[in-house]
Formats: structure tokens, C-alpha cells, sequence
């Protein structure tokens, strides 16, 4: 594994190694949202959306970007 390399030159924006945690904590959101609606609401028609309730831009990662594997193959390395 010393010589492994990734196959596809993106990565993330910012320095953050992960979004885990950020992602795991939206998602209780909107789980927990949506069993309240059902709860309070028996004929509940719209359900809240994971937009409403999380901005994805306050996340850790900003999202990827492509980056050209010449100029820095250093990020290509696992």
C-alpha cells in the first residue's frame, strides 16, 4: 500500500479531513423533523426537506474541486 495512489485528481475546498460529523448531526435534524411532523400532523402531505433545517455552506468542506495531478502530485498520494 505504500505506492497507492488516488485515480481521481478532486479534492475537498478546505483542510477539514471530513464531513462526518457535520452530516451526522444534519441528518438527526431532519429525522427528528420529520417524526414530529408525522406525529402532530396524521395527514402530513409536505415533509420537511434536509435544505430547510441544515446549510450545507456552514459545513466543514465546501465542497471539491478537480485540481491538475501535474503541478501537484503530492494530493494524489493516500
Amino acid at each position: 500500500m505504500s505506492q497507492s495512489r488516488k485515480k481521481t485528481p478532486i479534492s475537498g475546498i478546505t483542510t477539514a479531513g471530513s464531513e462526518k460529523q457535520d452530516k451526522r448531526i444534519a441528518n438527526r435534524r431532519v429525522r427528528r423533523a420529520v417524526k414530529q411532523a408525522l406525529h402532530t400532523l396524521e395527514d402530513a402531505e409536505v415533509l420537511p426537506h434536509r435544505r430547510e433545517l441544515t446549510n450545507p455552506w456552514t459545513m466543514a468542506k465546501d465542497g471539491k474541486r478537480w485540481f491538475d495531478p501535474h503541478r501537484f502530485p503530492e494530493v494524489l498520494r493516500k
